[in-house]
């Protein structure tokens, strides 16, 4: 019947008390309060309808009343029947009925509880009394044994409430848990199996494992068992043929043994249940047909701890752990030679492309040659062609002649110097006059022309015709043309990228000279570029002499010229050498690095006398005062300050000393630019790389900024700030897409840029600064052999090493024009460009690269298993599988939160727990056997607590 809806009503079951009542979380009271009336009014109906009128003492006062001992056996199995009833009612009432019955159900005035655990006691002291009946009549057992699990049920309920308060008072309840224990002395299989399901899960709540064992001392004290748990595993073995008992039973024992954290106690109740025959048992069950129980035996297998393979794995540790140490120590030589042979096979490829880079010179000679004889060659044939065509002339003209000799035109006259005159037919006739005037009408031959002038150079190209092709733009001082890019249309708004652009001027020679950007966007869909880039909408310093303290004199007798700090100093310098002073002295008079380490030249070098040292000596030694007055700091000062050049010997000694390690360390720096810039500067890959990202950023800015011929190098760390609308890739992965689908021959052009990274960490500068001191360090050691060429070992050490130094040298100028030739070749200044600077920006844009083709490939995957498994939603069949594995899946997930695998007594715990429980079997959280050692637990299908 609908119940009318009166507003006060509605303000009463809403106001605070009555929300307390229900005992609603802070976010769920919210939520109702938020509900309009009509729907208010719909939850007050349900409350009203669910609810069960009878008070807590009308329940308790029946239960009561069937605790009589005294009835005869035909009342008692009709008080059987009345108190299921009463029972059913009292769960329903626990269950639906709000916090505030529960509690007075509870309170001290009722002990609802107390009554209960009577009440269980009871009903199993009544069916042990009315056993012979029971053992008679099957299905009057049964119906006997309904209070009993009903009682247990109640039980239940009252510690599952959704708050502390019931479950702590069943816990700390004295006699419940022990009672719900002796119910396994029932007959009925799903009473045992119900009183296995609630102790299994009170086993996993905080502190519950100690209660359930305690239980079971219990039982073993009042059933007279000679073991623990010898009864339960007596009901294990006679109920085979109730799986469901079975299976509760499997996973009991497994859930008490395996739940505990300490490894001997958890042996312990292993070897309990070992005693008592479970092993022997199992090994009889494995080939059972019902895959419930086979789940839970096999469970509990892999829980069990061998401790025997326990020691093994142990010991297969140590010796793997030795293995180990001596792989690592096999690892570390291996980095070393590793590191010996990289830097031998960089020297040999440094000296490939010296060799490479001198027949490049060479070849630059020989075309230079071949370019100029080839001139000469040209002209040569020019002037061989004008000779014959003279020649040509000069036999027309003489055949010519002829003909007109024999017509009778001219007459040919021969004179004595072998000349010939033309004369005319008139004059040949007649008496020739004598001496000049004879001859003043001859016409002698006339010479061949001089070869003509060479052809002007040719005229500047016209220009285009308009409509015809690009215009293009003459720069001065020589440059080549630059062909005048137009600005593109693109269909939507395209972010900025900002990159650095290079001016029309500076691409000269430089890679971006070599490329052809719009080439590349006739390749590449940039409608589909356009949809993933278009924009969305459209303190002071310390004084340390301040702190300085004067030490005094050790001994009153000595006199110290020294200053107190210096002369400690020097004392502890010279303590460590284990030399006297006369020894010292004179190693550094021959330059003597086996008897002085190079490492206490050095420190002896901060020891050189200073000026006003060596005026305070020398008059001391003036006024004739005894030596022996002095200090042993203050005799070797004294010594040591009178060795010629003093300052230019120490200095060699370091030097040499030095030598030989500065060699090893400055080589491969400058076999690693070397290689680095040669491998940079030739590499096709790299350049169509630049293509492609000069083509796209001219696409995305022509619109704006107008279209750029080159851009520099840092802009290749913008690639990652431009976004695609969506946020989801940055040009640099649209790039490395293209590169894969379109290009996939360079895609992997970072494989021919050798040893950059080595590279960028190189300070050429100081390199060759160090290079230049070595220099100066070996034009001392010459002056210094010139003043005592006697001296073998500074000899030996020109002659040995004067070749390394030239050979350093050549590699640091071949190092230094490499780098200036790569530099300039991008469009970058090397003055203002390092290495320190130039290859770290190839290092960052391969590392991010990298990294946006696995991005890439990672994206593709998802979206392929997104793919697989929409379709695979579409297919009825796998529907109930996949809801299985991802309910197993969320169990997972929830307890990998929280290493410790028992619950708290709270928010009804044992419901959750036995709801789980019957979802996937328990899994101990340490492997068995000795796996943990080595590997990862293998994940099944099992549930880990």
């Amino acid at each position: 019947k609908q119940l009318n809806q009166p507003c006060c009503s509605l303000s009463h079951w809403f106001s605070l008390p009555s929300q307390n009542a229900m005992n609603l979380p802070p976010d769920k009271a919210r939520l109702l309060r938020q509900y309009d009336n009509e729907k208010k009014w719909e939850l007050i109906c349900d409350q009203e309808r669910f609810q069960v009128k009878n008070p807590p003492h009308t329940y308790i006062q029946k239960l009561k009343g069937y605790l009589d001992p005294a009835v005869t056996r035909k009342k008692f199995r009709r008080r059987v029947q009345e108190s299921t009833q009463v029972l059913r009612e009292l769960e329903i009432s626990l269950r639906t009925n709000h916090i505030g019955w529960v509690r007075e159900f509870l309170n001290e005035e009722n002990k609802g509880l107390d009554v209960l655990v009577e009440y269980l006691s009871f009903a199993q002291y009544a069916v042990t009394f009315d056993f012979e009946s029971l053992e008679n009549n099957v299905e009057n057992s049964m119906d006997k044994s309904k209070p009993w699990s009903r009682s247990i049920e109640d039980l239940h309920r009252g510690s599952n409430l959704p708050s502390p308060y019931g479950f702590n008072m069943v816990m700390s309840h004295p006699h419940a848990v022990n009672e719900i224990a002796l119910s396994l002395n029932n007959k009925n299989p799903r009473t045992k199996a119900l009183v296995l399901e609630l102790l299994a899960a009170v086993c996993l709540v905080r502190g519950g494992h100690e209660i359930i064992l305690s239980a079971f001392d219990n039982f073993k004290e009042v059933c007279g068992e000679k073991q623990r748990f010898e009864k339960l595993m007596e009901h294990f073995r006679n109920e085979d043929n109730n799986i469901d008992f079975m299976v509760a039973c499997m996973q009991f024992i497994n859930i008490v043994v395996h739940s505990v954290e300490d490894m001997n106690f958890r042996v312990h109740l292993q070897y309990e249940f070992t005693k008592l025959g479970l092993d022997e048992y199992l090994d009889k069950l494995k080939h059972t047909e019902s895959d419930k129980l086979q789940v839970q035996i096999q469970a509990y297998l892999d829980n069990v701890f061998d401790v025997g393979a326990l020691l093994e794995d142990a010991e297969t540790k140590n010796a793997a752990l030795e293995r180990v140490e001596e792989l690592e120590e096999n690892i570390s030589h291996l980095s070393e030679k590793l590191q010996d042979t990289e830097n031998e096979a960089m020297a040999k490829i440094v000296e490939l492309e010296k060799q490479l880079m001198q027949r490049n010179k060479e070849l630059d000679v020989v075309r230079e040659i071949y370019k100029d004889a080839n001139t000469q060659v040209h002209t040569l044939r020019k002037m061989v062609k004008e000779k014959e065509e003279a020649i040509q002339r000069q036999s027309t003209l003489e055949k010519k002649i002829h003909e007109l000799e024999k017509q009778g035109t001219i007459k040919i006259q021969k004179k004595g110097d072998g000349d010939i005159s033309i004369l005319p037919v008139g004059v040949a006739s007649g008496t020739l006059p004598s001496g000049s005037d004879a001859t003043s009408g001859t016409s002698p031959i006339p010479p061949p022309p001089p070869p003509p002038p060479p052809p002007p150079p040719p005229p500047l190209p016209a220009p285009p015709l308009p409509g015809t092709a690009s215009p293009t733009v003459v720069f001065n001082s020589g440059l080549a043309a630059v062909k005048i890019k137009k600005p593109i249309k693109t269909k939507f708004r395209m972010p900025v990228f900002n990159w650095v652009a290079l001016k029309p001027n500076q691409i000269n020679g430089t890679v971006f000279n070599e490329i052809d950007d719009e080439r590349i966007l006739e390749d590449l869909n940039v409608d589909e570029f356009e949809e993933i880039f278009k924009t969305k909408a459209q303190g002071p310093a310390i004084d340390l002499t301040s702190s300085k303290q004067k030490i005094t004199q050790k001994g009153s007798n000595k006199v110290t010229l020294l200053e107190a700090n210096r002369a400690k100093n020097l004392a502890i310098t010279l303590r460590k050498a284990g030399k006297t002073a006369d020894e010292i002295c004179k190693a550094i008079q021959v330059f003597d690095l086996k008897t002085l380490p190079v490492d206490f030249v050095e420190c002896l070098m901060r020891f050189l006398p200073t000026e006003n040292e060596v005026k305070v000596l020398r008059l001391y030694e003036r006024e004739r005062k005894p030596l022996e007055n002095l200090s042993d700091e203050d005799r070797f000062m004294m010594q040591f300050s009178k060795i010629e050049r003093l300052m230019q010997k120490m200095t060699i000694m370091a030097f040499i000393g030095n030598f030989a390690e500065s060699i090893q360390m400055l080589t491969p720096q400058l076999h690693a630019v070397i290689a680095a810039s040669v491998s940079i500067k030739s590499s096709q890959k790299l350049k169509k790389i630049l293509e492609i990202i000069l083509a796209l950023g001219n696409y995305m800015n022509s619109s704006k900024r107008g279209a750029v011929y080159g851009f520099k190098l840092q802009s290749l760390d913008l690639l990652l700030d431009t976004k695609s609308t969506d946020r989801k890739q940055t040009l640099l992965h649209y790039i490395s897409n293209v590169v894969k689908e379109k290009y996939q021959q360079v895609a992997l052009f970072y494989n021919e840029l050798h040893y950059v990274e080595k590279a960028a960490a190189v300070s050429l500068e100081n390199v060759l600064l160090d290079v230049k001191e070595l220099q100066r360090g070996l034009d001392l050691t010459k002056r210094e052999y010139t003043m005592h060429d006697h001296n073998t070992m500074l000899k030996e050490f020109i002659h040995n090493n004067e070749g390394k130094l030239k050979k350093l040298q050549d590699d640091a100028k071949i190092a230094q024009d490499a780098f200036d030739e790569a530099v300039k070749y991008f469009g970058e200044n090397p003055k203002t460009t390092p290495p320190s600077v130039f290859f770290p920006i190839f290092v960052r844009f391969v590392k991010a690269y990298k990294q946006a083709e696995e991005e890439n490939e990672l994206r593709k995957k998802q979206e392929q298993a997104l793919m697989e498994k929409l379709l695979e939603q579409e297919s009825p069949s796998h529907k109930t599988k996949r809801q299985q594995q991802e309910l197993i899946a969320e169990l997972r997930r929830r307890q990998v939160k929280d290493n410790r695998h028992v619950y708290e007594g709270k928010d009804g715990a044992i419901e959750d727990i036995i709801t789980v429980l019957k979802t996937v079997p328990f899994t101990a959280r340490t492997a068995k056997r000795g796996s943990r050692f080595f590997c990862e637990p293998v994940l099944t299908e099992e549930f880990h607590y």
